[in-house]
């Protein structure tokens, strides 16, 4: 995943509010280098910096991550992107 972004890339990530973990949000965060490890990349959110690996889901969109969202979130979809 990593090789598909550079530091700079605006990307959209779902996000749990820590304080209520049945709300997700798309949220926007920043591709950076990481500040502790040389050579990686980063995800930069809420001031706090989280790996950027194949076990977050990242949109290179906006619209994609609503569309996702909906997938997964939507109000009685059924598995389907209305």
């Amino acid at each position: 995943m990593e090789q598909m972004y550079q530091a700079g890339d605006v990307v959209y990530v779902f996000y749990r509010n820590p304080h209520t973990q049945d709300v997700a949000n798309i949220q926007a965060a920043a591709v950076v280098n990481h500040p502790e490890k040389p050579n990686e990349l980063a995800l930069f959110l809420y001031e706090t910096y989280y790996p950027l690996s194949d076990e977050v889901a990242v949109y290179s969109s906006e619209e994609e991550a609503n569309q996702a969202y909906e997938y997964y979130y939507g109000e009685g979809t059924e598995g389907t992107i209305e």
